[in-house]
């Protein structure tokens, strides 16, 4: 068939057999090789075709049938080729594009997939195996690198060698996270190197073996307190993490990292990271014509004309570097410094321009767009940065925005760059610049000068040369372009160009869906833009797009924005409309929705019955291309965002099975229902279609300028072009080789053929309008004068500050005026324009927010309504500047004060740690010496069950010179299960001591010391501390009871003063040697209780079995001697003594501590001669309970130290709980679950639990006072003010102000550090000590913050048995030390608040009305009926009467609530750690409970809003948790099982508590009634929550493994990943490892997201397995292990 269609389409003269297309099908015309024969078409420009296709339209069954196609097709579609099949084989059906995989071999080993690469790894991916080869290879030296998380020093250890790691600077390190195999110790502070200064650092060195105290025997070995280390199964778990970090690190490199970097901590990649990845360096050798147009551009103002690619930005970068060079030289000559601007008409443009000059200048250069905040920048922030700065790139808009304000004036501008210079028209920021500020610059040697760029000069249908010549005239610029533009073709790769055509369009129609629309909501205004959507997608897409328009414009986003403009526009009405109106409109688009919800939708059918023929066509091309999988990108152009989002809607379920498809829309507010994407949102999609996550956009003209879109294969015009520019544009985005370019034309439409023949011809004139400009590249005869278009602008008002020189004008007044609105405070509308006409002429006046000091103004007459309304607003800036409401450079002199620290970084690392100041002893003993006293107070240490003890024991006194207070009795275990309080008995009143019973009570003392624990103290009476005294057997521990002399057994201190010891003859009976206590004299640590003479041994029989081990023993006589070899030799023994059967005393002086397995079987028996040994004058009784004083002396120390604390505060806290507060028993105590390190055996409760409910007290505390000092702020102030206070950096700041750390009890018991300071040691270890030692210990920096807590909990729970809490107020003013918390009784609160006036006005009857509903449901009758309306009023209600939202009152509410909860949860659970306590009051104040609870109350049907969505939302959850409230029998935890709720029905829950609270005049015992009446019941079995708690991975992996499966044996650690090259983002991976085998693992940017990863990937692998089968499987044997030591599991992991 013959036909002149070509002709009609291209304006050619000559026919061309096309075939005949069907009813339905396409018409794809071939017109390649004719073109290519025809002259006039080789000067039109680059190659247009119409492509090879089927010759009718494909059936759905088969969209392929019935094509002639060759195996090439769409090879040659894409300009690829598919080597699989030979193109000269002829198929049924085309072949979709195919491609080889791609390989590369990594250590032998073929990986696929490159295109995973970041884009910053090396070049070759050999490369970046090599570098991870080399890695692994240097952690495999001898000399491996121990890293310890946050710690600065690097510890180089030897595999093969096992020596001490100092860890004093690294207590309060949580994580040991790998080592590489090294034996590692971690070793005490002080067994290292003696510190400078004679600073001692204490550790459990203490608890080492002492050689001159105590033998060294094995027993010994076993009795002492171990040395706390990391356990062996510990380090096997680290060497084992770090042998398969070490294998995985190729894979985690390679593969890993690459899906953390698009989620940095949790996240995603930072926007700088996503342009930069997707942002090659452009500067390379630059081409001859580039180079041609630099020289052009250097000389004079150019705008250079090149195609899309060609590079016209290096040509920029040339001329910014030459500029620059000049620049220095210019200031170096000392001339006025001048700056460049880079002018770009997006944000997009502002970030991509910025990175490829930021790599190619050397000099600074910095960005800057409105987004960042410029409108409110103060003109010294601008001068800083143009003194900082070389270059500036940003939107026209901000330099005109300085320009006018005098921020900036022109001759201080060296060069500006236009890029898309034909932008420069009308009222566009770049024409603006030149019109007000470069034409009224009469100084030309002041001018900058200018460089445009621009693809084509002309972007709207209008005549070529006559808009070049007005865009040279506006830019003061020469067009220029390439000289030879044959070579300029030559350099950028252009696409072949193919027409398809698609059949004729149905008309327009209306579907089944849109009628009952139609005729449910058709005279809604609202709804108008919806219907002609609709009835539109019908035409251009099929019926089923235009269902799909109702399905999202009634999605809930999208009918929140119809229900706000239903509000919007019935308040700009002159005459608003009655309530009654806008309340049936809202219920009428309620009803619209709930119908087109409920609405059944069919799946889409390839059929023009359901889709247009334009779809159907553009299905078949995509089929074509991505039937198999294939490296092709495709870029289909629409021209608005709904036909974007409805396509790729459409394509996810029609769509052939490779294609993976993204949209790209801009971010501009659309209507309801339509897509908007942020810029961040854009880059992310160009970002994974770079990398191949997605192969086809359907996109907007976003993508056509202003995105730097990767280059493709494949572009389909859909909707065709407006403009040349965005003919020229789209099809710069077709880069690859061979790509082609589809324009989609309907058949005999002759707009659409008049569009392509548009651009087809203007392409040709620009070609023919370069070509034609003379040598020079300068226009003829240009007749265009920029002053004639001036005129009318210079009848316009302008406005000059006689100050600064800022200038305003009609175009800027609208910017001034609406930034100068947003700068009030409080005001939430924007100016209100009203224009009226009269007589031909629109007048427009502006009415201002009430809190503006200028209320309004009006404009002057003018024939057009935008100038009228600039002229409004001109005249409105001209009065606030007159009354100083704006200064001299048009900045509002009124600011929105934002909390000045609400950006600060308050957080403390959980790692940081310094050394501190510790106190050893209470100062009270130093405060009493000096002098002999005259009398002494008397304090009974006894036992509560001294038969435990295995022995007869008696009381012991402490003889003090200061009373005592009342301590604690001290848990002691006295033998294996045997255990009894040691109880602390002060007497009232003193006892009188003379010289002389002084002197006897001070030999007793030391008798004590040196009989017993080897140490002999100078005699110093007036030195000493305390005495020791014993007390008679027979006293009572009795209330008030008074000291007395009599209570002292004088017998035996008078015998012990007189006697060194009791002597032994051969003449001595058996009796007398019974119940004796012996000292072996040449051994400190050996000593015996003597029980009975043996008759029938002798001194020279042989050990008998069973005896507890000695060095020597040969002989019973052998055995009782312990001296060394040569002094053996001289001793001379009697070989006719008895021989006595005794007991060795385990030497064990932490009796505070349990027995560990080791003491558990120690051999007790002993057989020894009485001639070598020391008969102590002590009386075993005496003896007995002396071996106690140690514990008792450490941890009465340890009372008086907590006490002395609470004191130096000012605070009065019980003993046990002030000792508690400031006791931190391990490295990592915050660490409820993890293996303890360093931990401190026998130290009792630390403070974390404490900590738990302190915490809570204290956000209660400082949020009252917050808000009583200010009850009309803003929730978010309330929340900074409160932040600052509670932050533990604040608290930490306190702390250390006022030493706090010096009381932190951080070592357990020491047996160097409980005896008396004052009195010299003679004899005994550490007797070389001057007495004068500084005692360090290292705490981090969170610890002192939470011991801050734990005291404010302390002070809590020491009073509040009657609800007395004035001592914890106290408490959080002292350690808060903040003018916003200075209140020390609960009552001062109160008197703080001040009632703010819409509380005290008078209640109307609906607020009345509703405190009498609220009285009748709650039991509480409101004082003030308007605070409590205050609690139901949402925030969207903008105005009520006069009464302010509920989020005020819910900030209070909530710190109650939660105090209320904690209250409940720690005291009926007092054995829980903070942990299981954080998660399961989580349940308690969930919103998922509180919603419950308040349906429950019914406080829902009292919430006032303005929210259709919130309307809707509250009924549909109401009614699902009443449902399953009904359903649930009786079930407590029945609210668990609903979805979420709308958070506004938990908020109004805690506004409630918070009016109840102010209401009753700030009464605590109302929140705890409201509990105790609507919540406890709720909770009263926690154990059915447990589920509710493990919802966080890592808890419930933990729960699942101790609780579930009883193992105990399993770490998770996490570990910094080998950056991969070029990378400087730090990430870690985490392992879940049981029984030393990695399970699984997880990456993220931070340990914590790793190690929830890892835990939620083992969730995967362990649930699920019955507990035999994980015992298998593991070879786990925790649970017997645990049953046989006694352990319970539940107490896993915790410090109590």
């Amino acid at each position: 068939m013959e036909t002149s269609y070509a002709n009609d389409l291209l304006g050619l003269d000559f026919t061309l057999p096309i075939p005949s297309a069907s009813e339905n099908g396409p018409m794809l015309l071939d017109l390649e090789d004719t073109f290519e024969k025809h002259h006039d078409f080789q000067k039109n420009g680059p190659d247009l075709q119409i492509a090879d296709s089927p010759s009718h339209y494909p059936a759905p069954a088969d969209v392929t049938a019935g094509m002639v196609a060759y195996a090439s097709y769409t090879d040659d579609l894409l300009g690829l080729s598919s080597p699989d099949i030979a193109p000269s084989i002829p198929l049924k059906r085309p072949v979709s594009l195919g491609s080889d995989e791609l390989y590369y071999e990594c250590n032998g080993t073929s990986t696929s997939e490159p295109d995973l690469l970041m884009a910053d790894a090396p070049d070759q991916p050999s490369q970046l195996c090599e570098a991870a080869t080399a890695k692994e290879e240097r952690t495999s030296v001898n000399a491996d690198l121990i890293a310890l998380e946050s710690v600065e020093v690097a510890l180089i250890v030897s595999p093969a060698s096992s020596i001490p790691l100092d860890v004093d600077g690294m207590h309060d390190q949580r994580n040991l996270d790998f080592t590489t195999g090294a034996t590692l110790e971690i070793a005490q502070p002080a067994e290292q190197a003696a510190m400078v200064g004679e600073v001692v650092a204490v550790g459990s060195e203490e608890n080492a073996q002492d050689l001159s105290d105590v033998s060294e025997s094995e027993q010994e070995e076993a009795n002492s307190t171990p040395k706390q280390k990391i356990s062996k199964r510990k380090l096997e778990d680290t060497r084992c993490f770090e042998s398969w970090r070490r294998r995985h690190a190729k894979i985690i490199t390679d593969e890993e990292i690459r899906s953390c970097k698009k989620a940095v901590a949790g996240g995603q990649l930072t926007l700088r990271e996503l342009i930069q990845n997707d942002q090659p360096s452009i500067i390379g050798d630059a081409r001859e014509y580039q180079l041609e147009l630099f020289e052009r551009a250097k000389k004079q103002n150019s705008i250079a004309v090149l195609d899309t690619g060609s590079g016209k930005t290096l040509i920029a970068v040339l001329l910014l570097r030459h500029i620059i060079d000049q620049e220095l030289e210019d200031r170096a000559m000392g001339k006025k410094p001048r700056i460049a601007f880079f002018l770009v008409d997006s944000v997009a443009l502002v970030f991509q321009q910025h990175l490829v000059l930021e790599r190619n200048v050397d000099q600074p250069i910095q960005k800057f767009c409105g987004e960042m905040g410029t409108d409110h920048w103060a003109k010294a922030t601008w001068q800083e940065h143009l003194r900082e700065n070389m270059v500036i790139v940003c939107t026209a808009e901000i330099l005109y925005q300085c320009l006018w304000r005098s921020f900036i004036r022109l001759d201080q501008i060296n060069l500006l760059i236009f890029d898309e210079a034909h932008h420069a028209k009308k009222n566009h920021p770049y024409a603006r610049i030149i019109k007000d500020y470069y034409i009224n610059e009469a100084d030309l040697s002041k001018r900058p000068k200018i460089f445009g760029m621009t693809a084509s000069p002309v972007d709207v249908r209008s005549n070529f040369t006559q808009a070049a010549k007005e865009l040279e005239a506006m830019l003061h610029c020469q067009i220029v372009t390439a000289a030879d533009l044959a070579l300029l073709r030559t350099s950028v790769s252009r696409p072949n160009e193919s027409v398809a055509v698609y059949p004729k369009l149905h008309s327009p129609r209306q579907t089944i869906l849109c009628q009952e629309m139609e005729a449910k909501c058709g005279d809604m205004k609202i709804l108008a833009k919806t219907f002609r959507k609709a009835v539109d997608a019908t035409i251009q897409l099929g019926v089923w797009c235009a269902d799909q328009v109702w399905s999202l414009a009634m999605a809930e986003p999208a009918a929140l924005k119809f229900e706000m403009k239903i509000h919007k526009y019935s308040t700009k009405e002159r005459d608003n409309k009655p309530v009654e109106m806008i309340n049936a409109e809202l219920s009428r688009l309620r009803e619209a929705q709930a119908f087109v919800q409920e609405w059944s939708f069919e799946e889409p059918a390839t059929d023009t019955n359901c889709l247009s023929p334009k779809v159907l066509v553009l299905h078949s091309y995509l089929n074509l291309i991505f039937e198999r999988p294939t490296d092709a990108r495709c870029i289909v152009f629409v021209h608005q965002r709904y036909t974007a989002q409805l396509l790729g809607e459409l394509f996810t379920r029609i769509g052939p099975p490779h294609l993976r498809l993204g949209t790209l829309v801009g971010n501009n507010e659309g209507n309801s229902g339509e897509l908007t994407m942020n810029f961040r949102r854009q880059q992310e999609v160009i970002h994974k279609f770079r990398k191949g996550e997605l192969n086809c956009l359907f996109a907007t003209s976003v993508a056509e300028e202003g995105l730097d879109v990767p280059e493709c294969n494949l572009v389909i015009r859909f909707d065709l072009y407006d403009t040349l520019i965005q003919y020229i544009q789209s099809r710069g985005r077709a880069r690859h080789a061979n790509s082609k370019y589809l324009h989609m034309v309907e058949q005999d439409n002759q707009a659409h053929i008049q569009a392509v023949r548009e651009v087809r011809q203007g392409e040709d004139v620009l070609r023919r309008f370069c070509e034609s400009l003379p040598a020079d590249r300068l226009l003829q005869g240009n007749d265009v004068d920029v002053e004639d278009a001036l005129v009318k602008e210079k009848l316009l008002q302008t406005f000059v500050d006689p100050i600064s020189g800022a200038k305003l004008t009609y175009s800027s007044s609208l910017v001034v005026l609406g930034h100068f609105v947003s700068t009030l405070p409080g005001a939430s509308s924007a100016p209100n324009f009203i224009v009226t006409a009269e007589h031909g002429l629109y007048t427009c006046s502006v009415v201002l927010p009430s809190e503006s000091p200028v209320h309004s103004a009006t404009g002057r007459p003018s024939s057009r309504k935008a100038i009228a309304k600039r002229s409004a607003a001109f005249e409105a800036c001209v009065l606030l500047r007159k009354g100083g409401h704006l200064d001299e450079n048009l900045l509002s002199t009124h600011h929105k004060h934002l909390p000045a620290m609400r950006n600060a970084h308050l957080a403390l690392s959980l790692h940081k740690s310094s050394s501190y100041d510790m106190k050893l002893k209470p100062t009270i003993w130093q405060e009493s010496r000096g002098s002999a006293p005259e009398s002494l107070y008397m304090t009974v240490l006894m036992l509560e069950k001294p038969e435990n003890l295995g022995r007869e024991s008696q009381p012991i006194a402490l003889l003090t010179r200061k009373c005592m207070p009342d301590l604690p009795s001290v848990l002691l275990h006295l033998q294996v299960d045997k255990t009894s309080n040691l109880i602390f008995d002060s007497l009232q009143g003193s006892i009188p001591v003379t010289q002389n019973s002084l002197s006897r009570l001070n030999a007793f003392t030391l008798r004590i010391y040196k009989d017993i624990f080897n140490k002999r103290f100078e005699v110093n009476e007036v030195a000493m501390s305390y005495w020791f005294a014993p007390v008679v057997k027979t006293f009572k521990c009795i209330s008030r009871q008074r000291s007395s002399p009599g209570l002292i057994d004088w017998a035996v201190v008078n015998y012990v003063h007189d006697n060194e010891a009791w002597t032994w003859d051969i003449d001595c009976s058996h009796a007398e040697l019974e119940d004796r206590y012996l000292v072996d004299k040449w051994d400190g640590g050996r000593r015996f209780w003597g029980v009975k003479v043996m008759p029938d041994l002798r001194p020279l029989d042989p050990v008998p079995d069973g005896a507890a081990p000695h060095r020597y023993m040969n002989t019973i006589l052998d055995y009782s001697v312990s001296l060394f070899s040569k002094s053996r030799k001289r001793a001379v023994w009697r070989q006719d003594q008895p021989v006595i059967y005794a007991h060795r005393i385990l030497h064990r002086l932490n009796w505070l501590d349990e027995y560990t397995e080791k003491e558990y079987n120690i051999k007790m028996d002993a057989y020894v001669c009485p001639e070598p040994l020391l008969f102590s004058a002590l009386p075993t009784s005496t003896a007995a309970m002396a071996y106690l004083l140690p514990s008792a002396i450490s941890r009465i120390e340890s009372y008086l130290i907590a006490l002395e604390a609470c004191g130096m505060l000012g605070l009065s806290i019980r003993p046990e709980l002030a000792l508690e507060a400031i006791t931190k028993d391990s490295d990592n105590t915050e660490e409820h679950r993890a293996e303890q390190i360093h931990f401190q055996r026998g130290m009792g409760k630390n403070y974390e639990r404490l900590e738990f409910i302190g915490d809570c007290f204290l956000k209660m505390a400082t949020s009252i006072s917050i808000f009583c000092l200010s009850p009309n702020n803003d929730e978010f102030e309330y929340h900074v003010r409160r932040m600052l206070l509670i932050c533990n950096k604040n608290l930490f700041h306190v702390a250390v102000e006022k030493k706090l750390y010096e009381y932190i009890r951080s070592v357990g018991f020491s047996r160097r550090t409980w005896y008396p300071e004052g009195i010299k040691l003679l004899e005994g270890k550490g007797f070389k000590k001057t007495g004068d030692e500084v005692h360090k210990h290292q705490l981090g920096d969170k610890t002192i913050a939470d011991v801050c807590e734990a005291l404010i909990g302390a002070a809590l729970l020491s009073h509040n048995s009657n609800g007395n809490m004035d001592m914890a107020v106290k408490a959080v003013s002292v350690l808060v030390s903040h003018s916003d918390h200075t209140v020390s009784q609960w009552a001062d609160y109160c008197k703080l608040y001040t009632k703010p006036a819409y509380q005290l006005s008078e209640a109307s009857a609906i607020q009345t009305n509703l405190a009498l509903q609220i009285k009748q449901k709650m039991g509480y009758h409101f004082q003030y009926p308007r605070l409590l309306m205050s609690a139901f009023v949402h925030p969207s209600l903008p105005s009520f009467g006069g009464i302010p939202c509920y989020q005020r009152l819910e900030f209070l509410g909530d710190s109650l609530l939660d105090m209320a909860c904690v209250n409940f949860i720690f005291h009926r659970h007092p054995d829980r750690d903070p942990q299981w306590l954080t998660e399961h009051k989580m349940a308690m104040v969930s919103n998922k409970f509180l919603a419950a609870l308040s349906v429950k109350l019914g406080f829902h049907k009292h919430l006032r809003f303005s929210s259709a969505v919130i309307e809707y939302q509250n009924r549909d959850y109401a009614q699902e948790i009443q449902e399953a409230e009904r359903e649930s029998n009786g079930a407590r935890d029945y609210w668990t099982t609903t979805k979420n709720p709308p958070k506004c029905l938990s908020d109004i829950v805690e506004s409630y508590l918070g009016a109840v609270f102010v209401d009753s005049e700030f009464n605590f015992a109302e929140i705890e009634r409201f509990f105790d009446k609507h919540i406890r019941w709720f909770f009263e079995d926690m154990s059915i929550y447990d589920t509710f708690a493990n919802h966080h991975p890592v808890t419930h992996l933990h729960n699942l493994l101790t609780l579930s499966l009883g193992c105990s044996t399993y770490r998770i650690m996490a570990s910094p990943i080998p950056n991969a090259a070029g990378t400087d983002i730090k990430h870690q991976v985490a392992v879940v490892m049981v029984h030393g085998e990695v399970i699984t693992s997880g990456t993220a940017a931070s340990s914590k997201n790793a190690k929830i990863k890892a835990a939620e990937k083992a969730l995967g692998v362990l649930k699920g397995l019955a507990p035999f089968e994980f015992r298998q499987k593991f070879g786990c044997a925790c649970k017997e292990a645990n049953e046989v030591e006694g352990k319970g599991l539940e107490d896993v992991g915790t410090a109590i």
